[in-house]
Parts: C-alpha cells; sequence; structure tokens
C-alpha cells in the first residue's frame, strides 16, 4: 500500500512539475513576444512619423533681384505665392546679390523651399491653412509649380527657428567633436587603470575600494556626471559651457568605469598559461602585458569601447548640466566653440509648439537609432570575429 500509494505521489508530484515547466515557458514566452511588440510598435511610430521629414515641399517661383529685393526681400517673389514661400529663402536674398552682383536687375525660376504648412498640407497632415490659401496650393500642384522633393537641407543645415529650414548638421558636427574627445580621453586612462589593477596592482583593502567604488560609479545616475562636470571642468578648470570640450570630458568621465569594467573582464578572459610560458622565457612583467596579454584582449577591450561610446552618444542629461542644450545654428568649428549634440537637438525638437518639428524629431530619432545601431551591430562584428576560445 506504501509504495502504490509512493507512486501515486510521485506521479501527482511529476505533473505538477510538468505543468509548472509548461507555464514558465509560457511566460517566457509572452515575454519575448510582448518586448517584440513594444519594439516593433516603437520602430513603426518613429518611422512613420518621421520618414515625411526626408522630404521637403518645394514652390516653383520667380525670383526677382532687384534694388527693392535687396532692402525688402518679400519684394523678391510675386505677391500671389511670396507668403507660401520660407523667409528663410527670402532672407539670403540680399546675401546672394552682394556676393553675385551679375544677378542684379534679373530674375530668375527657382524652386524655393515652401514654408511649414504649405508643406505639412502637401504631406497630408492637420496644418493652419485657410481653405482659400488650399485651394491655391491645389491649383499650383495641379499646373507642377509644387512637388515634394529630397530634403538634403535636413542633413546640411543646422538648427532654425523655422522648421522647413532647421536641420541636424550642427549636431552631427558637434557629436563628432563630444565623442571624439571622449574617445580620447576616456579610453587610454580606462585601459590604462584596468592593466594596473588587473596585473600590477597588489590586493589589499586600498585596492579593493577603488575596485568597489569604480563598480559603482558604473550604476549612478549620469546626470550626476553632468553636476561632477561642472564642479570640475567649467567652475575649477574654466572649461567654456556650453563648449564640444565640456561635453566631450564630462561624458568621458560617465564613459570611464565601463571602459575599465569590460578592460578587466577581458584581460580576465586571457588564460594564465600565456602569462606562465612569456615569463618562462625571460620575459618582464611589463613586456607579458604588452607583447602577449594586450593583444589577445584586445578584441574584448574595443568591443567594451565601441558600447561605452554607444551608451554615451544617446546621453541627455550631462550635456543638459553643462549647457550644452543652446540654439546653435551653424556648426562649431571647434572644441571649445557652442555646440550641441543629436540627443539634445532632438530634445529641442520635441518641445517646440510648431507641428513640423514633430516630423523632425522622429527623423533625427532615426538618424540616431541607425548610428546607434551601427555602432552594437560592429561590436558585435568585432566579438564574433576577433574572439578566441580557449
Amino acid at each position: 500500500m506504501r509504495q502504490a500509494l509512493s507512486a501515486d505521489t510521485a506521479k501527482t508530484m511529476n505533473k505538477r512539475r510538468y505543468r509548472a515547466e509548461k507555464r514558465f515557458r509560457f511566460y517566457a514566452l509572452s515575454a519575448v513576444v510582448l518586448a517584440c511588440a513594444f519594439l516593433v510598435f516603437f520602430f513603426f511610430d518613429i518611422i512613420s512619423q518621421g520618414y515625411t521629414a526626408f522630404v521637403q515641399a518645394r514652390i516653383k517661383a520667380e525670383i526677382h533681384y532687384t534694388e527693392q529685393s535687396a532692402e525688402l526681400p518679400l519684394a523678391a517673389v510675386d505677391e500671389d505665392i511670396r507668403y507660401f514661400v520660407s523667409r528663410g529663402r527670402l532672407r539670403t536674398i540680399p546675401l546672394e546679390i552682394e556676393k553675385h552682383p551679375e544677378l542684379m536687375g534679373t530674375t530668375q525660376t527657382e524652386w524655393v523651399i515652401a514654408d511649414a504648412e504649405v508643406d505639412q498640407y502637401l504631406k497630408g497632415k492637420s496644418n493652419r491653412l485657410k481653405p482659400k490659401q488650399k485651394r491655391f496650393i491645389d491649383s499650383l500642384k495641379a499646373n507642377d509649380r509644387v512637388k515634394l522633393a529630397f530634403n538634403t537641407g535636413f542633413f546640411t543645415r543646422g538648427d532654425s527657428k523655422l522648421p522647413e529650414i532647421a536641420g541636424i548638421f550642427a549636431a552631427v558636427v558637434g557629436s563628432i567633436y563630444v565623442l571624439s574627445l571622449t574617445l580620447l580621453f576616456s579610453v587610454p586612462i580606462g585601459v590604462m587603470t584596468a592593466i594596473y589593477l588587473e596585473e600590477f596592482a597588489p590586493d589589499n583593502r586600498f585596492t579593493q575600494a577603488i575596485e568597489v567604488n569604480i563598480n559603482n560609479l558604473a550604476a549612478i545616475p549620469s546626470i550626476l556626471f553632468g553636476l561632477l562636470g561642472l564642479a570640475i571642468f567649467i567652475n575649477f578648470f574654466g572649461v567654456p559651457r556650453s563648449s564640444a570640450m565640456a561635453g566631450g570630458l564630462t561624458l568621458g568621465l560617465m564613459t570611464l568605469p565601463i571602459i575599465i569594467i569590460s578592460t578587466r573582464a577581458a584581460l580576465r578572459a586571457v588564460p594564465d598559461s600565456i602569462r606562465e610560458g612569456a615569463y618562462g622565457v625571460g620575459a618582464s612583467p611589463w613586456q607579458v602585458v604588452w607583447h602577449h596579454v594586450l593583444p589577445l584582449s584586445l578584441p574584448g577591450i574595443l568591443t567594451g569601447t565601441i558600447i561605452g561610446l554607444a551608451q554615451a552618444m544617446g546621453e541627455t542629461a550631462p550635456l543638459l548640466i553643462v549647457g550644452m542644450m543652446a540654439y546653435i545654428p551653424e556648426a562649431p568649428s571647434g572644441v571649445t566653440d557652442a555646440a550641441t549634440v543629436l540627443p539634445a537637438q532632438i530634445y529641442t525638437w520635441s518641445a517646440a509648439s510648431l507641428r513640423a518639428y514633430a516630423e523632425r524629431t522622429a527623423a533625427a530619432i532615426i538618424v540616431l537609432l541607425a548610428v546607434l545601431l551601427t555602432l552594437n551591430a560592429a561590436a558585435v562584428f568585432l566579438r564574433k570575429r576577433y574572439e578566441r576560445r580557449w
């Protein structure tokens, strides 16, 4: 009887265990499906909102280069369409006359950038055009005087108060400056620190305290690094506020713990037999590290560096503290000039009230995601391509 009861009990327990396993697999699969659904929804929402920013409405207009238009740019186009042409384009007419005096007294037929409301209307989005104005735009479209063309200005111009001529070029140049400084500051210091802690430092309370603090720094909120950068680089060393140098050094502080931790992990992955073999042929400790350990751990170091830079590129909070949220219409010419970065530009456009900025915000997010995905793909490729299994 006891044996039969034990068998029944074991059978019941097995059924319960199998049911629990099925429930766990169901929960895990549901979590994966839910995460993928959120990811698909996110990409669909961003792309559906942002792809229209890559085209821009243009109007075929006659530009009159006269003395009157040099003083009053609105007079450069006919009265019937002057309020449908971007003011940003009209403002450049006096500069063109000054630069090319031969244009004076001529009339040129050009495809000029249309106003943001015209652009939104042609893209089928809500706008503030009156019914009479919409009918006029429709008549221009019927006569092939209005079209949607590729928006090269989105990639070649800086920020603007006029959404139809606003672009990301200044933010991209600022991001390049900032990331270059971050790389130059954090990688040498981070790699050398990791080599010392992993290969040369004695195991005592002091080094243990350093390791604990490095691990803690990798987990603290990024905005605290902004406060640290403000106190050290701007207030103490006098680095210009809102400059790429201030942003790059601040992000370098934030990236430093990540590079140290990833470099130590890469060094630790090299087998001790490599070190012992090098010592056996008479190599010094530094020769062991420089000629044997470091080259073998380089793929892991590069992977950690790229991931750290990708994280730094997407940061906004530290740069907010050091003043890199300013309006920057022109690309910086040096690391000490006022600059902004792509995430900060996205944040600024997202707070704008005009609807035309919404699609530019989404388009800038698409560009940023493309860069970040490329960096992460490069990290995965380097890890797979040069990874060694011991």
